[in-house]
């Protein structure tokens, strides 16, 4: 088995989901132990009001290599992400959901895409032919492929599902994309499309995604509308201010 020295950061806000977390967090150490990867996981408590905070003291008693960091800032998943960048010391950041949707496998593979293969950012479609998703909810699924659908044409890229959380990045991409503006869900935006215009090179993989087994999703729709328009125009000027100004070492791949 091959064995690698880049740690690997895994960046997971969690609010409310003290029940979701020892299942995650047990199969994220189990997979990537076994695929020989050096990590840290990087667990921001989102002012949560249940007993994610104890939950995650005694993970950390566990064995498991866990970076506990408060949100320090106003809740919110863009705000506990970006202080989870700052907290996480690896050469590789994942940001990984709390509720264990995502498959521990594909939080692997990513690693690999960016190590191995050398590309800046592994970005998960959950729509690429061999990804999977189970339990989305219809109007959800709707207004999911009407964004992105919206985001491939405003951009021209073929890329799918620029909402989706998960992705993986060199540590200094997420560096050489400040500012980062987005407090909410919209930071799934917001970085991905400031990388890409900004030159990095990145490649596209399939990814599983599973509902939640517990509680419920942060995400509000209507409250997340005119967040998502703001960043999109946002990137929307950068793309166009910045024509030539940025160099693309790699096109994209699409797997």
């Amino acid at each position: 088995m091959k064995t690698y020295s880049s740690l690997y950061s895994i960046v997971i806000p969690a609010r409310n989901e003290a029940e979701n977390l020892p299942d995650t967090v047990s199969g994220l150490h189990s997979c990537l132990r076994d695929a020989g990867i050096p990590y840290e996981i990087v667990l921001v408590n989102d002012h949560g009001t249940d007993d994610t905070a104890r939950t995650i003291e005694q993970l950390a008693r566990s064995g498991v290599s866990i970076i506990e960091c408060p949100n320090p800032n106003p809740p919110g998943f863009g705000n506990a992400v970006r202080h989870g960048f700052e907290k996480a010391a690896g050469e590789v950041v994942a940001v990984v959901m709390a509720d264990g949707s995502e498959d521990p496998a594909d939080v692997s593979l990513f690693y690999r895409k960016i190590i191995d293969e050398g590309f800046d950012c592994c970005f998960g479609s959950r729509w690429a032919q061999a990804g999977l998703v189970s339990g989305y909810p219809p109007l959800k699924l709707f207004l999911n492929r009407l964004v992105n659908l919206g985001i491939m044409l405003l951009f021209g890229i073929r890329y799918n599902d620029v909402t989706n959380a998960f992705k993986a990045y060199r540590k200094d991409v997420i560096q050489g994309c400040r500012p980062l503006l987005a407090k909410h869900f919209n930071l799934t935006v917001e970085l991905p499309l400031k990388a890409i215009i900004r030159g990095y090179s990145y490649t596209v993989a399939p990814n599983k995604w599973r509902r939640r087994k517990h509680g419920a999703s942060h995400l509000r729709l209507k409250e997340m509308g005119s967040r998502y328009l703001f960043i999109v125009l946002y990137c929307l000027l950068e793309k166009w201010l910045s024509r030539g100004d940025y160099h693309r070492r790699n096109q994209a791949t699409l797997k």
